[in-house]
């Protein structure tokens, strides 16, 4: 996320130094690759991130595809979502899917598949006068949990205000949520209140196979795995594992770079997602690069190792107090960073067959996303979601989520991405939403 963050007092995280030995620079190694450009079908109501709009702050959205769906395009329905713009608009409007998005400060929002917002939860109030209140950053989807003797499927939410997760169920009935948290679910990292108030709280966050979610920390280069149980027909979670990424690195020509933060914080990670059929996690260090991390039965079971860096890795950067915000030396570039714009950000994975598919990125900084190939890594494409004839497209995005199951007017499946940039705006209020896509460009 690339909005100044709020400023904490503490020591610099004391983390290890990682030796670097090559570039880690895929465009050097296969040649620079065209920007594909590529136009949303929808878009979500704006969303203005101020009193008069509700603190709204669109981030994170996660898709929910309903059996029904897919059974009505087994039947031959794809077909006639590939028809006339009213036979088109007739379909989307009997779809029972759903796409379940944070706000922020403003929630969680649920959308059908035409944009329309069904249902906006709030975050729970603070528990005391001094306390912070809830701030919904990431969300993604828990399918057939044991609930109260029944199998739900859940929207899982990291709280960063209260540094909690909280869990809603989802009603296949009409795809809207009722929140089924455990009163007494703990804090994800932190041991008290006072430190929950520091705001080093639960940030991104990722479902895994078998009843666990990923979870980064925010202002850290933390991550940890947390394991999902029934209480009294409600929901809660205990730690599992814990794994912290490093902040300083040595660079191949000796010397020595560290990302530029906020002081007294650490190079955060926020999108993560995991391939549970391929045994690996990816965490998105937003300053830093792209990493993946074997993982199984949600425990870490090898070191980290990056995908890409960033342009910006390695070249000096100072911290302005007075704009709040870091100052590259691009001149002083050494030339060993990749591709992605910082931030490196948002995080999905469209599979093809039980291993294969593509893995999305968000390259925040050009407003851009970049694809690598699900089982190598190896570099694929390079797209933009661009203005079109009726809805304009994606800058600055933080979350992305992709569905390869066919959907009504989605043939090729789904791709929600943030816009952190909607326009038309109203004025200089800011003004955020999610944009709509049918994935058959990403085959």
């Amino acid at each position: 996320m690339r909005a100044p963050s709020l400023r904490f007092i503490g020591a610099a995280l004391a983390v290890p130094t990682l030796l670097l030995t090559t570039t880690a620079n895929p465009a050097a190694a296969h040649g620079p690759r065209p920007v594909e450009k590529v136009v949303p079908a929808v878009e979500t109501p704006a969303l203005y991130d101020d009193e008069a709009g509700g603190d709204a702050d669109a981030d994170d959205p996660a898709i929910w595809v309903h059996p029904a769906d897919r059974a009505r395009f087994r039947k031959g329905a794809t077909a006639q979502s590939r028809g006339s713009a009213t036979a088109l608009s007739r379909v989307i409007a009997t779809a029972l899917s759903r796409v379940i998005a944070t706000a922020k400060n403003g929630g969680l929002r649920v959308y059908d598949l035409r944009g329309r917002e069904l249902q906006s939860i709030a975050t729970p109030p603070a528990p005391g006068p001094d306390d912070e209140a809830g701030r919904f950053n990431n969300v993604d989807i828990v399918e057939d949990f044991r609930l109260g003797g029944r199998t739900v499927d859940l929207a899982a939410v990291s709280d960063r205000g209260r540094d909690q997760l909280r869990f809603y169920a989802i009603d296949e009935r009409t795809g809207l949520l009722t929140d089924v948290t455990a009163a007494d679910v703990p804090f994800a990292f932190n041991a008290t209140q006072a430190e929950v108030n520091e705001q080093r709280t639960a940030y991104g966050l990722d479902a895994v196979d078998g009843g666990y979610l990923l979870v980064s920390r925010r202002s850290t280069p933390e991550v940890g795995t947390f394991r999902l149980v029934e209480r009294n027909g409600r929901v809660s979670y205990r730690p599992v594992d814990r794994l912290t990424l490093p902040a300083e690195f040595t660079l191949p020509d000796g010397t020595h770079w560290a990302p530029c933060t906020d002081p007294g914080d650490g190079p955060q990670v926020e999108g993560v997602v995991v391939d549970a059929e391929n045994r690996t996690a990816y965490l998105a260090q937003e300053d830093v690069a792209l990493w993946r991390v074997p993982i199984r039965d949600g425990r870490f079971t090898g070191r980290p190792a990056m995908v890409e860096r960033v342009r910006e890795f390695g070249i000096p950067a100072t911290y302005d107090e007075a704009t709040e915000e870091c100052v590259v030396d691009y001149g002083a570039d050494p030339g060993f960073g990749g591709r992605i714009a910082a931030d490196v950000e948002g995080l999905t994975i469209l599979p093809t067959g039980r291993t294969g598919g593509t893995l999305l990125v968000s390259s925040q900084g050009d407003d851009t996303f970049y694809t690598y190939d699900r089982r190598s890594n190896r570099p694929i494409g390079h797209f933009a979601v661009v203005d079109g004839p009726r809805v304009d497209g994606s800058q600055e995005c933080d979350g992305a989520a992709v569905t390869p199951t066919p959907l009504p007017g989605f043939p090729g499946g789904l791709l929600v991405v943030h816009d952190g940039q909607n326009t038309p705006g109203d004025g200089d209020r800011p003004n955020t939403n999610f944009k709509f896509l049918d994935a058959g460009f990403l085959y």
